[in-house]
Parts: C-alpha cells; structure tokens; sequence
C-alpha cells in the first residue's frame, strides 16, 4: 500500500497512525504545511521506516506565513521531499495569488539549485499559474500534481512538461476526477488520501484507504485491481530511483 500525500501529524492521534502505517506495511509521504510542522514531523516518525517527510508551506497559509520561505528553502537541503507547497486560486486565497506564485517559484528554484527534488503540488483553481512556474523552472526536479482539478487543457499541458498526478479516493468519487484519470498517463499516476483532510463520507480517510482507488482505477483503465496495485508500486520504485530500497 502507498500514500503519497497524507498529513500524518494531523490526525488526533498520530503516534497511533504512525504504529498502524507500520503494522499494515503502507509507504507514506507525510506532507507538512509550514517548515516548523516538518521539524516536528520528522521527530514524530523517526522510528519508521514506511513514512518520508515533505517539507512544506502551504498555499493557504503563505499571506500569513510567506517570510517562512527562508526556512523551507534551508530544510530543503535535508530531504528528497517537498509538498504541500504550490499555489490556491479559491475565493479565499485568491488575494494572495501572485505572493504564493513568488513563494512557490522560489522553492522550485532552490530544488534546482540543489539538483531536484520530488514536489507534492496543491494546485486548486489555479493550475495554469502552478504549470507556468514548473514550466519556467523545473529541469531536474519531479512535480507531483495532487488531486488535480483543473481542466483537461492545463492536464494536457501538465502531461507534456512531465508532471506525475497522485490521486485520492475523494477525488474519484466525482464525475470529473474520473474523467481526468482516464487521460492521465498510467505510468505516471501514485495513490493518496489527503488524509485526514479528506474523507469516505463519514469520517477521515487513514493511509491504507489510499486502495480505495483500486477498483475505480482498475474500471477505468479495464483491468484487474491486482494489476493496479502492481502499477503503483512499479511507479513508486521508479519514482524513487531506488537510491532507498523498499522494505519487506
């Protein structure tokens, strides 16, 4: 099982989260929304060996807390993970559009400088800005695109400058998500949660809920959930270029 965007320390009870991630044997990236978070997260989760820590600054939190790109940029140089970070263009944060552009295009500079790292990437209402940030800065870096939302021409587009796409069972439980899905490249997509931001309904989804996707996924590209869970893995392995082999 993989999760490769989930918000670990933001459970209620994540050192209990924690202990079941590594008894199911699910790979997570735990996401962070500021700098200070990923210090804390990396605390948190230093006996597993199934959980990596992004070090963030989230899109919604950057009118706020836009002078903490210092501090993201200097935590960079310590971890091969960066998310959530990217840019919102909803009602709420689309007075902060051009700061969070500024904030974002400065992290992805210094992932070049320091010869590329793997982004989780909010681009909610806005992937045009997001894709014309990775467009003019990213060469050596992976962009992966979190519950993309956008439309079909800016997936299109994100396609074409080789972005990955992770995708959730929330967002497949709209006409759209599922419709997007189908043109994303097949080996180019990883299952997520959002968790516990996102839910079944009813209450958060955990990291092993990331399989929920299986069996839509499997409909949609008219195989076997056994064959989707061999692709995941085979994208995640490659994904990671192996410098950190997966345990048993």
């Amino acid at each position: 099982m993989i999760d490769t965007h989930c918000h670990v320390d933001l459970y209620p009870s994540p050192a209990r989260v924690i202990k079941e991630i590594d008894r199911r044997g699910v790979y997570v990236l735990a996401v962070t929304t500021t700098p200070k978070a990923y210090r804390g997260n990396v605390r948190l989760v230093e006996s597993s060996k199934r959980i990596r820590v992004a070090v963030g600054l989230h899109p919604e939190l950057v009118a706020a807390r836009h002078c903490e790109i210092d501090d993201l940029c200097k935590l960079m140089a310590g971890t091969r993970y960066v998310g959530e970070v990217g840019i919102d263009g909803s009602p709420e944060h689309v007075g902060s559009k051009g700061l969070q552009f500024d904030v974002f295009s400065t992290a992805l500079s210094r992932a070049e400088e320091l010869g590329g790292k793997i982004f989780s990437i909010h681009s909610r209402a806005a992937s045009g800005l997001v894709l014309d940030a990775i467009e003019k800065q990213v060469v050596k870096s992976t962009p992966i695109l979190h519950w993309f939302s956008g439309p079909l021409k800016d997936l299109k587009r994100a396609i074409g400058l080789g972005c990955w796409f992770s995708v959730g069972p929330a967002m497949l439980r709209s006409r759209k998500g599922s419709e997007l899905v189908a043109q994303m490249p097949v080996d180019r997509i990883l299952p997520e949660t959002d968790g516990p931001f996102a839910s079944d309904g009813r209450s958060p989804l955990m990291p092993w809920d990331s399989e929920q996707v299986n069996p839509i996924i499997a409909e949609i590209w008219k195989t076997s959930d056994a064959s989707v869970r061999s692709t995941f893995r085979s994208n995640f392995e490659r994904l990671l270029v192996q410098p950190e082999p997966l345990h048993p």
